[in-house]
């Protein structure tokens, strides 16, 4: 099966399992969705969904934010891990969103990048997610799926996105990364992983993958 077919499989099997996509992390606005990002590094969106409904009671926009001390922020959110380095994230960032974008999160990639604790990828989420502009977010799912299905060589997320974004059409890369990573979670995990779940891995995965995977 070819680059090409593969990619128009992939496509068509994750529209017929997620015709409507749920984004994984609560929010109400681009700014607790930039805060809800941000708190999800090396944390589960179980976790974070958990924990921040309990910060944004206390402050859900820039304005609030600044009225916690870092260490209560950290005092909030210190279940979902990194605590000491997000907590200065958050407070830095809502400061930056006052002094110098009126107090609303920056509908660029740039502007986003250049605020405290938020790189790329947290950079393209927001971008895709709350403003609907093309992105391909890549986390540990889409990254594992992009190599079982021998579309990257799985080298680091910076190629894998690389790759991805050469092989789907633009238009579906904010739907693509949603959908790649409710399937990874529900039929192609990094652990307990069952061939006979994952018909996409059935389909077009590397052999040298599913035969590791069967041992």
């Amino acid at each position: 099966m070819t680059k090409k077919e593969k990619v128009s499989f992939v496509i068509e099997k994750l529209d017929q399992l997620y015709p409507e996509i749920p984004i994984p992390l609560d929010h109400k606005d681009p700014y607790t969705l930039l805060i809800a990002v941000l708190m999800s590094a090396q944390s589960t969106d179980i976790r974070v969904n958990q924990i921040t409904p309990l910060l944004f009671k206390k402050a859900d926009t820039p304005q609030k934010m600044i009225q916690l001390s870092v260490e209560e922020i950290r005092a909030i959110i210190r279940p979902v891990g990194l605590s000491p380095m997000k907590s200065k994230g958050i407070h830095g960032l809502s400061k930056i969103l006052i002094e110098e974008h009126d107090g609303k999160v920056p509908q660029s990639f740039e502007a986003l990048e250049r605020l405290p604790a938020v790189g790329h990828k947290t950079a393209s989420v927001v971008m895709s997610q709350a403003f609907g502009v093309p992105a391909f977010p890549v986390d540990t799912h889409i990254h594992r799926l992009m190599y079982r299905w021998g579309l990257s060589n799985g080298k680091n997320v910076t190629q894998t996105e690389k790759d991805a974004k050469r092989l789907f059409p633009e238009d579906k890369w904010n739907d693509l990364h949603l959908q790649i990573i409710w399937y990874g979670r529900e039929y192609c995990p990094a652990r307990g992983w069952k061939i006979e779940n994952d018909s996409i891995t059935q389909k077009i995965g590397r052999r040298s993958v599913i035969n590791k995977l069967q041992r």
